[in-house]
């Protein structure tokens, strides 16, 4: 079972578009949300979630103080179920709080590459099957739809090698939770 797991839509959970999705686990969500909230990150953010299956990643920030979130995965499974995960969680905004939530189904690097907003903090979540060359081509379309200060969290197999990064991009730290690492990546 996958859940919002704080912020106003705290508990409510989320539906799961099936096989070739790969959630994040709530163990692994806490511990990212934790260190965004402590680095102040999140209240009125621009987020951008790629290969975002269900959406877990960009609604936890929509509920945690997100102004904007944008989730976008190629399979329409996905999508769809973003849609229908995205109206479940506004329903329980409170009045007042202003947050847009958008959904697309175009293929990750055809988004970023003609994107036109910037964004503060980017989820890129991809299938471990994706290839880190496909992963750099993604961060390397990324970097100049970095807002000044931006994070991106790059989640991969703790099994694989450091992902190659643009010259624009360094790692902050890595983390892992078994076979999940977590990169923390930065603007260089």
């Amino acid at each position: 079972m996958t859940r919002i797991i704080g912020g106003f839509a705290g508990s409510l959970t989320l539906t799961v578009p099936g096989a070739g999705t790969r959630p994040t686990s709530d163990m692994v969500r806490e511990a990212i949300f934790s260190a965004l909230q402590a680095r102040d990150v999140l209240d009125g953010a621009r987020v951008l979630d790629l290969y975002a299956g269900s959406g877990a990643l960009g609604l936890e920030a929509a509920s945690r103080g997100a102004a904007s979130v944008t989730l976008v995965d190629h399979s329409v499974r996905a999508a769809t179920t973003c849609r229908k995960n995205a109206a479940h969680i506004l329903k329980s905004a409170p009045k007042g709080h202003a947050v847009t939530v958008d959904v697309s189904s175009s293929p990750v690097q055809t988004f970023v590459t003609g994107a036109r907003q910037f964004w503060d903090v980017v989820f890129l979540d991809p299938p471990y099957e994706l290839g880190n060359a496909e992963v750099a081509h993604n961060l390397e379309a990324l970097v100049p739809r970095l807002a000044p200060g931006a994070v991106v969290l790059l989640e991969r197999s703790s099994r694989d090698a450091a992902p190659a990064l643009p010259a624009e991009l360094e790692i902050d730290r890595r983390k892992d939770y078994g076979d999940t690492a977590l990169y923390w990546l930065s603007l260089a």
